[in-house]
């Protein structure tokens, strides 16, 4: 008897429908996975077999052919284990003719039949969401699924209660999602950084209009404390950010612990030896890399020069369309990545030149070939870059007493909320006409602005630059216009022309 099953693939963040059709007929034993499987579907065949059994469900000594259609794309993953030991249930007609339909399936089967979570739940149900289907799965995944409006998810711990479910025996409860809270109790405050005013500021105007931003200075100056304090002053997620966020979390398989839409901005710091398959993303089937783990949150590169040079020039692209797309023999995929890049780095090899304290060791040849690491049209996509200078010990006693994260994060939500309200995104992002129409000049700025490109030699993007960074001083100062005063924290702030 022929017996099929709704579940799922996960190509790059969607969810694409896969049907499993499982045929028992006579002969001689066999079970047979078909429909381009990879390892570890075709595994599936003992992990529902021992599932079945020892869920005291009868296995048939037959002949057992599984296909997972459509058969030309690929499978990977134990998503199938539970859709193919339901539809094999059915086969044997033990299920009523109608007691899988409208429902998509999918997850592990432990070998005493628990079910175990997968990666992808919430992708899932924004499938399930287009189709009006149901959704059973295990229940940490299910709690997932369930943040989706428009679908009903249903948790099943093991086999055998997802067997008395589908055939009425003793019904599961609809599945209840939570969203969780914006939690910043991780995230070191502010208040412990004395000194450093500019870098604060710095940090405070780039995080308002979501520019990317580059820290110098001397090793100990406190650039990587500033950065791990950074996501302490972004405003939570709204909810269509934090669904995108938890979209490509669930992707990756990392939100299965939580079960709640991720509302804290993320934070990624991955070591620069990562290669550009963790950073950008890739693999065989490519997976999201740090970059659209990143996606509305903070990307922290530490020791910026040291990343390898193609690593590096990969960012180019989810930097300037905020997106990154991946191509590979078997498929090209798109993945989201609009990220706000913090990146740090020492002003020579040694780390000391220009500081007053300890004397450099490193040639200009040497300081040379460490700053052209960094390439001009990466260096470009920067538009904040900042000083952070080796403090001394009186300096330190003699700073005044620092503003709290909360005070910080404050000012930030209340510029991003004049920025949304008035264009509908942050600052860093308007181009072209918007920058015009939104960042509109009268004559004595305008006359500023003038005589800066003239004197710095700034070119169009340069101008372009300033432009965007003193929109975002005039909104954290609450003014509807740009003054000379913002223009000239903005020119203070740009980066040096490349």
């Amino acid at each position: 008897m022929l017996a099929t099953v709704q579940s799922a693939a996960l190509i790059g963040v969607d969810g694409v429908p896969v049907t499993v059709e499982v045929d028992v007929s006579p002969g001689l034993p066999a079970f047979t996975i078909v429909g381009l499987p990879d390892q570890s579907v075709s595994e599936a065949r003992e992990r529902v077999r021992a599932a079945i059994r020892n869920s005291g469900l009868p296995f048939p000594a037959a002949r057992i052919t599984v296909n997972l259609a459509p058969a030309d794309l690929r499978k990977e993953g134990p998503m199938y284990d539970l859709p193919i030991a339901l539809a094999l249930l059915r086969a044997q007609e033990l299920l009523p003719a109608q007691a899988l339909s409208s429902y998509l399936i999918a997850g592990e089967l432990a070998l005493d039949g628990q079910i175990r979570p997968i990666g992808g739940a919430v992708n899932l149900a924004l499938l399930a969401a287009q189709g009006g289907d149901r959704v059973l799965l295990g229940p940490e995944n299910a709690a997932e699924a369930a943040l989706i409006d428009g679908v009903t998810a249903y948790g099943a711990p093991s086999l055998l209660l997802a067997y008395q479910h589908l055939s009425g025996q003793s019904p599961l409860p609809v599945a209840q999602g939570s969203e969780l809270l914006s939690d910043l109790s991780d995230v070191a405050d502010m208040a412990d950084i004395k000194g450093q005013a500019q870098a604060r500021r710095a940090l405070e105007i780039a995080l308002a209009g979501g520019h990317n931003l580059l820290m110098v200075g001397s090793p100990g100056s406190g650039k990587t404390m500033l950065a791990r304090r950074a996501p302490g002053l972004l405003p939570p997620l709204t909810r269509l950010e934090a669904l995108e966020v938890t979209r490509i979390h669930s992707a990756a398989g990392l939100t299965a612990a939580r079960s709640g839409l991720i509302r804290t901005p993320p934070f990624r710091a991955p070591h620069h030896t990562v290669s550009d398959a963790g950073l950008i993303g890739g693999g065989s089937i490519p997976k999201p890399g740090e970059v659209s783990l990143a996606h509305r949150g903070l990307l922290f590169l530490d020791e910026f020069p040291e990343f390898s040079r193609k690593a590096l020039e990969t960012l180019r692209q989810p930097l300037e369309d905020g997106q990154v797309v991946i191509s590979r023999a078997r498929a090209s995929l798109s993945y989201p990545a609009r990220f706000q890049l913090i990146a740090a780095m020492n002003p020579c090899p040694c780390g000391h030149f220009g500081d007053p304290s300890k004397a450099c060791t490193c040639s200009p040849t040497a300081r040379m070939r460490y700053a052209a690491r960094l390439s001009g049209p990466l260096l470009d996509r920067i538009d904040v870059r900042v000083n952070v200078p080796h403090l001394s010990a009186q300096e330190l006693n003699r700073a005044e007493t620092p503003e709290k994260s909360e005070v910080i994060r404050g000012r930030v939500a209340a510029a991003r909320q004049i920025m949304l309200e008035r264009q509908g995104e942050r600052n860093s992002l308007l181009m072209g006409q918007a920058l015009r129409q939104h960042a509109a000049l009268g004559a004595g700025p305008s006359s500023f602005m003038l005589a800066a490109a003239k004197q710095l030699g700034l070119s169009g993007r340069g101008y372009d630059r300033v432009l965007r960074l003193g929109r975002t001083v005039a909104d954290l100062a609450g003014s509807a216009d740009i003054r000379e005063v913002h223009l000239a924290e903005a020119v203070a702030l740009r980066p040096r022309e490349v």
